[in-house]
């Protein structure tokens, strides 16, 4: 699955009212292909809409938490048409990037020159231990809850002992539906933090996005995370 549309204020304000507290299996097909159809279908329009937003305060949260001497390994998770690939490869660190949508992959391969998985979010088939980073940027919300905790395990084992995920979501009050066709999960800190510590992480760090602004007006959720191993 994919990142919803990076316009944060329309994210927050267009979330449905349907419940999914209780999404099977089947339902969960229907989620992944109604949300990975949209963005095959508008991917140029995000494309195009997104190639200059600036993520920079993301991408170096993500690497001044990594222990160690750079470069780094990084995946990211969601990478879309391959913006952040690009950021990450200028900065002389190794990227990979994974989405769901098929000409998000092709774009991205095309524009980062990066090697680029094409995997459903629900269906995740990582290489254990293989990064230092992770870059989740605007794409676990569209997880529903029923699956969090298998993405966020798969996440876990993808990450070297002590490696870096980093995740920027839409909150909200613990709610989910779809908008239009994508489904999007919109949670305050503590619920994540419940859902990162089971699956083996700690906090590193967290702020509010844009910056400077009340944060009534700050609709995005950051948050640097740590894999530990009990």
């Amino acid at each position: 699955m994919r990142r919803s549309c990076w316009d944060s204020a329309a994210a927050d304000r267009c979330w449905s009212s349907k419940r999914a507290d209780t999404v099977d299996g089947p339902d969960l097909d229907q989620i992944s292909a109604r949300t990975i159809g949209h963005y095959d279908l508008y991917a140029e329009r995000y494309r195009d809409g997104t190639l200059d937003h600036d993520v920079a305060q993301n991408i170096d949260a993500l690497l001044t938490a990594i222990e160690g001497a750079a470069p780094f390994d990084i995946l990211d998770f969601g990478c879309g048409p391959g913006r952040d690939l690009k950021s990450f490869v200028a900065r002389g660190h190794r990227a990979t990037g994974l989405d769901g949508a098929a000409q998000f992959c092709a774009m991205a391969r095309e524009y980062s020159g990066c090697e680029v998985w094409q995997q459903d979010f629900l269906a995740l088939d990582l290489p254990p231990a293989r990064f230092d980073g992770v870059f989740a940027n605007a794409t676990l919300f569209h997880v529903p809850t029923h699956a969090l905790p298998t993405v966020l395990r798969a996440l876990h084992a993808s990450l070297k002992p002590r490696g870096v995920l980093f995740c920027s979501n839409p909150r909200g009050a613990n709610q989910e539906g779809y908008n239009g066709l994508r489904w999007g999960a919109y949670r305050e800190l503590e619920h994540w933090r419940a859902f990162m510590q089971h699956a083996g992480f700690e906090e590193i760090s967290h702020y509010y996005r844009p910056p400077g602004l009340p944060r009534e007006q700050q609709p995005w959720l950051a948050c640097v995370w740590r894999r530990v191993d009990v």
